[in-house]
């Protein structure tokens, strides 16, 4: 009986030992799966540093319109009815040149009140200039014959009283000459204002006003630009390899062809960076002779960085 058991204890231990070695020889679950799949996974590839940001930066075209440094709109300095119309859009303009008329009949007719209240008044200070001279060398005669004896010192009194009086006059209506003329001034001032004029030499670009048109003060009449010189403005990044400055050379082409490119000069930078931007504000003027159809408005694109020269990296 117990030769019968050691044998059975005997087998059962050859069969672990062989279970133990198909197990070292060959995977099996989760681990076995996974083996395939970790042989086949290439390699991972070496990181590389990025090439397109230096690409980029190299050579920009910044997107920009031509523009002028006088462009306003003309506002009406006072209310009134449009009663002509002098200017029209594309109608070349000098500095003062009429452009509209307003009704002005009113303020004239307050001008000519005014100036006919103004010679009553000079006349009047000329009169009592008159009576105040007159009523003084009575004064100075009384005073003699009261020193005399002749005179009493009432009549005396009414004498001085008469005297200091047309003095008060005589005041009294040379500020009444010097108010006038400030109202004849304001007048004038408000006439002329009726009379829109255009500002600096140039174009008539728009037209808001029509004849009969009832104007209130601020409105807008006309649109008045320069058409030369020509200027662009564009930002620069900071990042930028080439520092702008004033006197860079660069190149501006048309947003619409390409082949027509202009030459242009850096006239201004801004001391600060926009830090909203991160960028320099750049103002160039176009130099040379230009075409006529050239004008402020046109989309271009202005070739950054600008040519090299001399002292320039």
């Amino acid at each position: 009986m117990r030769a019968r058991r050691r044998r059975w204890v005997v087998l059962l231990a050859l069969g672990l030992a062989a279970s133990g070695i198909a197990c070292g020889g060959s995977a099996s679950g989760p681990e076995a799966a996974e083996a395939p799949a970790r042989a086949a996974a290439p390699a991972p590839a070496p990181t590389e540093k990025p090439a397109a940001r230096v690409a980029a930066t190299a050579s920009d075209d910044i997107l920009s319109v031509l523009t002028v440094e006088h462009e306003v709109d003309v506002l009406a300095e006072e209310g009134g009815v449009v009663e002509t119309i002098l200017r029209d859009e594309g109608a070349r303009v000098e500095k003062g040149a009429q452009l509209a008329q307003l009704d002005d009949r009113t303020l004239r007719a307050q001008l000519a009140h005014d100036q006919d209240d103004l010679v009553v008044a000079q006349d009047n200070v000329k009169y009592n200039q008159a009576e105040l001279k007159a009523k003084q060398a009575n004064y100075r005669r009384y005073q003699e014959l009261r020193k005399m004896g002749l005179s009493s010192e009432a009549d005396l009194e009414k004498a001085k009283f008469e005297a200091e009086g047309a003095q008060y006059d005589l005041d009294s209506w040379g500020a009444i000459v010097k108010r006038t003329e400030s109202q004849i001034r304001i007048a004038e001032l408000q006439l002329a204002k009726m009379t829109i004029r255009a500002p600096f030499d140039g174009v008539v670009a728009r037209r808001y006003s029509r004849q009969g048109q009832a104007l209130a003060k601020g409105d807008r009449c006309f649109r008045i630009t320069q058409l030369r010189p020509l200027e662009v403005r564009f930002p620069v990044p900071e990042t930028s390899r080439h520092t702008p400055r004033a006197g860079d050379r660069i190149t501006v082409s048309l947003a619409s062809d390409g082949s027509r490119v202009f030459a242009a000069r850096v006239v201004r930078v801004g001391p600060v960076i926009d830090p909203a931007s991160g960028s320099w504000d750049v103002l160039a003027e176009l130099a040379g002779r230009l075409p006529e159809d050239l004008r402020p408005g046109m989309a271009v694109e202005v070739h950054w960085p600008p040519e090299p020269g001399p002292g320039r990296r």
